[in-house]
């Protein structure tokens, strides 16, 4: 079984991914392989609705070069995935956005490419806002079939500005392990 998380964040080292690299600690305690995949600060944009995957049905877009048909067939390859983001603005990074719009839409044009497999929403804040991003990146995982993965709370994770800071956030790392956990636990279900 394999989990990737993917960082929207285009701090390769802050918030977001601190919370990710926790998620992974407590899969990989539970037999769980896991890849952290970089999306913040790449090229990666929004659908031009070519509809060239509906007429192609190649589990691909026809945008190419910017490394989105790489990260979107990882994502195909996973058994869960994990997308997180800072909140920018009560909402997601551009480059998570355009992920979500291109990925739901080749999925889809593909026959349901994500049904039935695992996903949780990771969101990294300062103050507020943070709930509106998480139901962003949730909204994919329904309209796609899949199994949204839950915690003790919602996924979200305290810290400043300038990155780290949600070492300090005891009870949203916490989180994060149980989500580690919970994800595991259906990934095991789905597989027995």
């Amino acid at each position: 079984m394999k989990v990737i998380g993917i960082n929207g964040s285009p701090r390769p080292a802050g918030n977001t991914s601190i919370m990710l690299k926790t998620v992974f600690e407590a899969l990989e305690a539970e037999g769980v392989e896991t890849e952290l995949i970089q999306l913040g600060g790449t090229d990666i944009r929004g659908c031009k609705a070519c509809y060239a995957c509906i007429k192609a049905k190649n589990s691909q877009c026809s945008t190419k070069g910017d490394g989105f048909n790489e990260i979107f067939a990882k994502m195909v390859e996973a058994d869960g995935m994990l997308l997180a983001s800072p909140t920018y603005f009560a909402d997601i990074t551009p480059e998570m956005k355009a992920l979500i719009d291109r990925s739901g839409f080749v999925s889809r044009a593909n026959g349901g490419l994500f049904r039935h497999k695992a996903g949780a929403a990771v969101i990294a804040l300062r103050r507020g806002g943070g709930i509106h991003a998480y139901d962003s990146i949730n909204h994919l995982f329904g309209i796609c079939q899949m199994f949204t993965v839950g915690s003790t709370y919602w996924n979200l994770g305290f810290g400043g500005r300038e990155g780290g800071e949600v070492v300090n956030d005891t009870e949203g790392l916490d989180n994060m392990r149980d989500l580690g956990k919970s994800m595991a636990f259906l990934l095991k279900k789905l597989h027995s």
